[in-house]
């Protein structure tokens, strides 16, 4: 199970290195206040890397539910780790290709995480059921 808990980790901090690229990419960045300082963006690459941090933030609540609630369900280690490194892996490049503006592909790779992470939940569902 510990590849699923790092997995949730690596989620965690996705978020984190999207606002990095914001922050790079938009004008002298000043922390003295961030929020105001990303509204005033006109760079479309901060703009859209700031969304990606957005969305990493959205997104983790379920897939951790997800992961805890398959383990506690008994779910399969394997079964569980591998829908936890499919949602990485769609996060990582739903961050990718929302910073380089691929749209169709960013929407179906957060379908491809949303679904890995509601997989997990309703599996535990069934599995308690």
């Amino acid at each position: 199970m510990s590849i699923a808990y790092w997995c949730i980790l690596i989620a965690a901090l996705l978020p984190y290195l999207w606002v990095s690229v914001a922050k790079k990419s938009g004008e002298r960045y000043n922390n003295r206040d961030p929020r105001d300082w990303q509204a005033r963006q006109t760079n479309p690459r901060s703009n859209r890397a700031h969304a990606a941090h957005l969305n990493g933030f959205e997104s983790f609540p379920v897939f951790v539910a997800g992961v805890l609630m398959a383990q506690l369900a008994g779910v399969a280690p394997t079964t569980v780790n591998l829908l936890a490194i499919v949602f990485v892996v769609a996060r990582v490049l739903h961050g990718v290709f929302y910073v380089a503006n691929v749209q169709a592909l960013r929407s179906l790779v957060w379908l491809v995480g949303f679904a890995s992470a509601i997989a997990l939940i309703v599996m535990a569902a069934l599995k308690i059921g």
